[in-house]
């Protein structure tokens, strides 16, 4: 039989490219736009984004409440770990921040310092009583009590 030399395709790599589905963003604020892109979603709502981020909307004054729970995560994690990591020193809780600013700025100095010094004795953030109560170990306990004996060698 006779047979001809054969030469293939030679496989030329080409990079892939996905599908991309256009899909409708959804801001914060409602206003939206469309993107392209490898999610089949038609529709995405972002919870977070430029318009409701204080770190994009500095002078926004709704944003600044740091005790509004956004999806429960503080409630969360005050069931978790309890009230211990709240600010020292909070006049007030949530939407009252604002009243509290109100008053006047001389009593309420005097007061803060000395509701901070409360906080910090109930806390237990006073060092100095610690520091009185801490006396070195006996370094007579830490010496070398002998000579040690090898340990025994199991079969």
């Amino acid at each position: 039989s006779l047979s001809a030399p054969v030469r293939h395709a030679t496989f030329i790599p080409r990079p892939r490219r996905p599908y991309t589905f256009t899909q409708l963003v959804q801001l914060s604020d409602g206003s939206t736009y469309t993107a392209r892109t490898t999610s089949p979603l038609p529709l995405y709502r972002a919870a977070k984004d430029t318009r409701n981020t204080l770190l994009w909307q500095p002078s926004e004054k709704s944003l600044r409440n740091v005790e509004l729970d956004e999806a429960g995560k503080l409630a969360a994690f005050r069931e978790r770990f309890g009230r211990v990591f709240d600010a020292a020193a909070a006049p007030a809780v949530g939407g009252e921040a604002a009243q509290a600013e109100g008053e006047t700025a001389a009593a309420a100095a005097a007061e803060g310092k000395a509701e901070e010094a409360a906080v910090q004795q109930d806390a237990g953030l006073n060092f100095e009583d610690l520091l009185a109560e801490f006396k070195p170990q006996d370094t007579g306990a830490l010496k070398d009590s002998g000579p040690k004996k090898a340990p025994t060698r199991r079969k």
